[in-house]
């Protein structure tokens, strides 16, 4: 989740460019832009606010779709959202809540308010379906708040969850991704960003957001970062393997120049053996649209950096990455993307993709509903 502080501030455009050893601007697939439907800020439903949907993933055989909301307990009981998407004329229409799911812990307790009780909430951000267990996974990123007389250390967490929301199991996650005091590890608020299955659902894909401390240096507008794909066994809940990727460099310059910016992984999607749909999604005050890109990663002859400190060792070879949509080049508004799923097909009979973002429960951002058809 990123809480960006909007400046609707005149900006120089800085030019945004890969690294050209790891990616290549042929496109392919090519997503065609359809439309865009938006939630009303402050939406209620079932007594709950509708915002900060982190996630979109969809139940082909029920038409349903899982959004999670990435309230941290402030605003209502850590939560998920089903919903109804209707595509008509191979256009949007409208999305229309089903039921709402409240997070359980281990103990089947709802998760505390972090404003009140750090130490027991929680920090949602990602859920996908499982079609054959009929359950869900989602991710939490933890926290890292370290201050002068106070600090909270929260590890992040892949739990496995019913559908009524209680807790069924969770991932045995490496050390790397432990949360420490020191300048170690994950960084705080850029940890599980993502998750996607294989299509048998028996593996599973997560990735940081941003780079892990000892990988490399957060994305500046001169330089990306290096973060980590992470891959699982579903069966037995393990880490297999971690693969490198490299970051675009942050698009625009912050406007004042020492203000907040980042790119980070906001969301992946299972694309096929080896190959994820990566989204890379890029923010810098002073500009209130986001910079979002989806990459085709391809970790075929990627180093499994699983027992490697680092990735600045000389030797690891990196995913690859082909550019397949940068959505500045729509002439549309684009808020904080931060989920990504295939969705039905179409009338035209060609595979639909979606979109959502998360408004941070912010009056000046927007919740998100984009439908393209993949040529």
């Amino acid at each position: 989740m990123r809480k960006f502080i909007l400046a609707l501030l005149p900006l120089a455009v800085a030019s945004c460019s890969s690294v050209q050893s790891t990616v290549s601007n042929n496109p392919n697939p090519t997503f065609k832009y359809i439309n865009t439907i938006e939630v009303p800020f402050n939406q209620e439903f079932k007594n709950t606010v509708v915002g900060g949907l982190s996630s979109i993933d969809y139940d082909k055989k029920n038409d349903l779709y899982y959004l999670i909301c990435d309230d941290r307990a402030v605003y209502n009981d850590a939560r998920f959202y089903t919903a109804k998407i209707k595509i008509a004329a191979d256009s949007l229409h409208t999305i229309t809540f089903q039921d709402v799911v409240s997070l359980k812990d281990k103990a089947g307790n709802k998760y505390a308010n972090w404003e009140k009780y750090p130490n027991s909430s929680i920090d949602p951000e990602e859920m996908r379906y499982n079609d054959k267990t009929k359950s869900v996974v989602w991710s939490s990123e933890g926290a890292r708040v370290v201050a002068k007389d106070f600090a909270v250390i929260q590890n992040p967490s892949l739990q496995n969850a019913s559908l009524q929301g209680k807790f069924i199991s969770e991932f045995n996650l490496p050390a790397n991704l432990n949360m420490q005091k020191e300048e170690k590890g994950p960084r705080s608020n850029g940890v599980l960003e993502g998750i996607t299955f294989n299509k048998d659902f028996s593996t599973l894909y997560t990735n940081v957001e941003e780079p892990l401390y000892e990988d490399d240096n957060q994305a500046t507008t001169a330089k990306g970062g290096m973060i980590r794909l992470f891959e699982f066994d579903t069966k037995s809940n393990t880490n297999t393997a971690q693969y490198g990727y490299l970051l675009d460099p942050i698009a625009i310059a912050p406007n004042p120049h020492t203000g907040f910016a980042v790119n980070g992984i906001s969301s992946i999607q299972y694309y096929e053996p080896n190959r994820l749909l990566v989204v890379e999604r890029s923010y810098s005050v002073g500009k209130q649209a986001c910079t979002i890109k989806v990459y085709l990663c391809d970790f075929t002859e990627a180093t499994n950096v699983k027992d490697v400190v680092s990735l600045q060792n000389q030797g690891v070879k990196l995913a690859t990455k082909k550019l397949i949509l940068n959505m500045d080049d729509l002439g549309i508004f684009t808020d904080n993307i931060e989920g990504i799923t295939f969705g039905p097909k179409l009338a035209n009979g060609k595979q639909s993709i979606l979109f959502v973002s998360d408004n941070n429960f912010s009056d000046k951002q927007k919740t998100q509903v984009l439908l393209f058809e993949i040529e």
